[in-house]
């Protein structure tokens, strides 16, 4: 009897994680439907800078900071694109909500698996021919301060850095949030730029210059 019940208690220990895990990727689903019925209402505007054309051949590694999301999601992309996701329980959710919008997702963090993240991210560019999309001041900030995750990827696909930003014009901001999100109200407008192209294997300090051009763009959209 003893015997049964622990093995009854046991199978319960199995199954909780299984049922969490089931109730995050339900949850990541439903995010990502509602996300896209939201974003395919609003009206996107862009603005690609001419040096554009002549690396269109290729790939991209499009960066832009934490909160400027919610327009850039709105834009059609021009080839599949490869993100690099946090293996936290927050970034199982958001893994499920960004494949429902098309993305090819790579699961990995600065802390833990970082580096095995980045290698997949390139396999996947080079293999597939895909771009890739990183919030360049992340996970956690600060600001406004570019990491070196993208600048690494860019340089072994041989490719460029392409920084962008959106902009909301209606819609609401989210203050508390370290990054300021911003969410544009549904069949509303939005703006998304496309800046000077850096390339890694050109400019000695990408970091830097990508820094540079996205404060410039930000402060002009």
């Amino acid at each position: 009897m003893t015997a049964a019940v622990t093995r009854a208690g046991g199978a319960r220990e199995r199954l909780r994680p299984l049922g969490h895990s089931l109730l995050v990727t339900l949850a990541g689903v439903i995010l990502g439907l509602v996300a896209r019925l939201w974003l395919a209402t609003l009206r996107v505007r862009v603005v690609a800078h001419p040096g554009l054309e002549a690396v269109a051949d290729r790939p991209w590694v499009l960066a832009f900071w934490h909160g400027t999301q919610w327009p850039l999601l709105a834009w059609q992309r021009r080839r599949r694109t490869v993100v690099l996701v946090s293996l936290s329980h927050d970034g199982s959710m958001q893994a499920r909500a960004l494949a429902v919008q098309g993305f090819r997702v790579v699961r990995g963090s600065s802390s833990r698996g970082g580096a095995r993240g980045l290698a997949a991210v390139v396999r996947a560019m080079r293999r597939e021919g895909a771009d890739a999309a990183f919030a360049v001041d992340g996970p956690r900030g600060p600001r406004g301060v570019v990491k070196g995750g993208a600048v690494v990827a860019a340089r072994a696909a041989k490719a460029v850095l392409v920084p962008m930003t959106g902009a909301v014009r209606r819609g609401i901001v989210l203050d508390r949030a370290w990054d300021r999100f911003a969410i544009a109200w549904p069949f509303s407008r939005v703006d998304v730029t496309l800046g000077d192209p850096v390339d890694p294997a050109i400019v000695l300090d990408a970091r830097a210059e990508l820094e540079r051009s996205l404060a410039r763009l930000n402060a002009s959209s």
